[in-house]
């Protein structure tokens, strides 16, 4: 299976990016009541922030999966003691489907993991999930991703982990790579 990235288009993606957001088992990504204009106006929104971009992810050309990259000196973990120079924030969605293929989850924040790193400039990957999601904790380890430590944030209680270059590429999902 072949997995890639492009830049959001809020206005074409807009019908695919709300049915993904709103769908029940997307409750951690915080946009369960949000409407097509209020979907449309946050992704407007971060495809004009110079510290934000949202990429759609397909899986041999199939819309599958949303993946976020920020800033975070320039996000709502700005001021945190524990960031570094070199730091990146990430976000990733996976596509709500009846038809769940195994793996595949696993897949994505694999390429979504190698999509960061491609910048050389970037030492570690941040990420703030939700301190109830099990699930992205797990994935999260298997990725290498380690808990620094809970945050309070606007809109939930966030498990602070930090993942470096070569812990992804000792872990399950970056030694699979």
């Amino acid at each position: 299976m072949r997995l890639t990235l492009e830049p959001l288009d809020p206005t074409r993606d807009l019908a695919l990016l709300h049915a993904w957001v709103t769908h029940p088992r997307s409750v951690f990504w915080g946009m369960q009541d949000a409407t097509p204009e209020h979907v449309h106006e946050e992704y407007a929104r971060i495809a004009d922030d110079p510290h934000h971009d949202a990429l759609l992810g397909r899986a041999d050309g199939d819309p599958a999966f949303l993946m976020e990259r920020y800033d975070p000196a320039h996000s709502p973990l700005a001021g945190l003691p524990e960031l570094r120079p070199g730091d990146v924030g990430m976000h990733v969605l996976v596509a709500p489907t009846d038809r769940p293929v195994h793996g595949f989850t696993a897949a994505v924040v694999r390429r979504v993991m190698q999509e960061c790193f491609a910048d050389p400039a970037v030492r570690r990957v941040v990420v703030e999930p939700d301190v109830r999601n099990d699930r992205i904790a797990a994935l999260n380890a298997a990725a290498g991703f380690l808990v620094a430590r809970t945050v309070d944030l606007p809109d939930k209680t966030a498990a602070l982990s930090f993942c470096s270059r070569a812990a992804f590429t000792a872990s399950a999902l970056g030694g699979a790579a």
